[in-house]
């Protein structure tokens, strides 16, 4: 793709001061769009806007505090977008939460219905807005950033994963809704190499590419680039899907050891 492939477009990317919101945020801009990154620390939306504005491209980059969970905030930030931008192409739905870890079976009411309340309902709440306030009139693209664990059987992180089963479920229960103004797909990524995860893929990163046959984690930029494929009009007959980035994972063999 050419670097303007989102030229004069306006996306809004929640969670998007670190790791794979952050990364997306970079290819937006290098393709043409504009940037509006949400997120709940001032510092973080500081620092963000900061290492964005040190990425060539001619698009405004904004910081607007938010907390994806919380729906008024989804929609004071689509309303302060469309009116300093003018519009809203792409929303990308990437903040998340998991405040469990542990067997599905003990899991308390406080935070499952915090884990919900971001990774499920937030989601909606911010494409809802996003549709009433440009996309319902003019179109646009909605990005799901779900997770591969939405597909697999997780051992510590059920309740989180139910969560993004859910929303690969929602991505194609929106395309059909929202089309054909609208189009909505989801990345479901594997294991990828963010700071945030480092605590995971660090200590076994040998042992985890040994199994993949690709050889490898992910990275940020592997993300990025299929954010930017779908927010793209290369997708533009594409909706309702989901892209699985993880290297290979899914595919292995039952009881087939790396």
């Amino acid at each position: 793709m050419n670097e303007q492939v989102l030229g004069g477009r306006v996306a809004v990317i929640t969670g998007g001061t670190r790791g794979i919101g952050l990364g997306i945020a970079k290819a937006y801009r290098e393709a043409g769009a504009h940037v509006v990154v949400a997120a709940r620390k001032p510092d973080g939306l500081a620092a963000a806007r900061a290492e964005l504005l040190c990425v060539k491209g001619d698009g405004e980059v904004h910081g607007t505090i938010a907390n994806a969970g919380e729906p008024a905030d989804a929609e004071r930030c689509v309303e302060e977008t469309v009116a300093r931008l003018g519009r809203l192409d792409i929303v990308v739905n990437n903040a998340a939460t998991n405040p469990y870890m542990g067997d599905l079976i003990d899991l308390d009411l406080p935070r499952a219905e915090k884990t919900v309340r971001v990774n499920q309902y937030g989601m909606l709440a911010w494409t809802r807005h996003a549709w009433r306030a440009w996309m319902e009139e003019h179109g646009g693209v909605v990005v799901n950033i779900a997770s591969v664990g939405g597909l697999v059987v997780d051992p510590h992180i059920g309740w989180y994963n139910a969560t993004k089963a859910a929303m690969l479920h929602m991505t194609r229960q929106l395309a059909y809704e929202l089309g054909p103004k609208a189009r909505v797909n989801a990345i479901a990524p594997g294991l990828i190499k963010t700071e945030l995860a480092r605590a995971v893929w660090e200590p076994r990163e040998p042992i985890l590419t040994a199994k993949l046959p690709l050889r490898r984690l992910g990275t940020v930029e592997d993300v990025a680039h299929a954010a930017l494929f779908l927010a793209s009009d290369a997708s533009s007959w594409m909706t309702g899907q989901t892209l699985v980035l993880d290297g290979g994972a899914t595919v292995l063999p039952i009881g087939v050891e790396g």
